[in-house]
């Protein structure tokens, strides 16, 4: 039987629980509209501030990059990839290049979410991006790069990523572990040994 406070905390942790569904079915919806070559309503190209959308000769290479969001507990994990030249890499400025390109994904994804959901994602970020350059060939590379970001609105209702998670484990499967301390359980037909 439960308690009236019992039953009013689970309403609340259900209802925080669809808070977060909410969200991560919003930032799957912005993602899914994040393709290459993906337009507006309008039929105008979605910018979203990456290199592939900027207008190039048709003597030049198509320019290689995207990216991708991974979510862990309360943190989304934008991990932005490309084709960079050797020069580009070796440049002072390519990492204040890389926090603008994942400042640029991070605005793109507020926006689009405002308008898949009507509502704001709140993304905030304390750590510098993470890169990492491999090289392909004499001239070219490939740039790796992860930013996180905090999401706002969560909560309780998720655990924050780092932290131990509250151990929840129901009486019946307390009872069911001790079982198998104790040797055979008492319904067990099998021979023993």
């Amino acid at each position: 039987m439960r308690t009236g406070g019992k039953l009013a905390g689970d309403q609340t942790r259900r209802t925080k629980m669809a808070d977060v569904l909410e969200i991560v079915r919003g930032i799957s919806q912005v993602m899914a509209n994040a393709y290459d070559g993906a337009v507006d309503e309008n039929g105008e190209p979605i910018k979203i501030g990456l290199k592939r959308e900027e207008e190039v000769d048709i003597t030049d290479k198509r320019v290689m990059d995207g990216f991708k969001v991974q979510m862990s507990g309360d943190k989304l994990m934008i991990k932005y990839h490309g084709e960079v030249t050797m020069k580009e890499a070796k440049d002072k400025g390519f990492e204040s290049e890389l926090e603008q390109m994942m400042a640029d994904i991070s605005s793109f994804l507020k926006k689009e979410y405002k308008k898949v959901t009507g509502s704001a994602l709140t993304l905030s970020s304390d750590a510098d991006v993470d890169a990492i350059v491999q090289t392909v060939g004499a001239h070219r590379c490939w740039v790796q790069a992860t930013k996180p970001y905090k999401i706002g609105g969560f909560g309780e209702a998720v655990v924050p990523c780092g932290e131990p998670s509250v151990d929840n484990v129901d009486d019946a499967i307390k009872k069911w572990l001790e079982l198998g301390r104790k040797g055979k359980a008492p319904n067990d037909k099998r021979k023993g040994e």
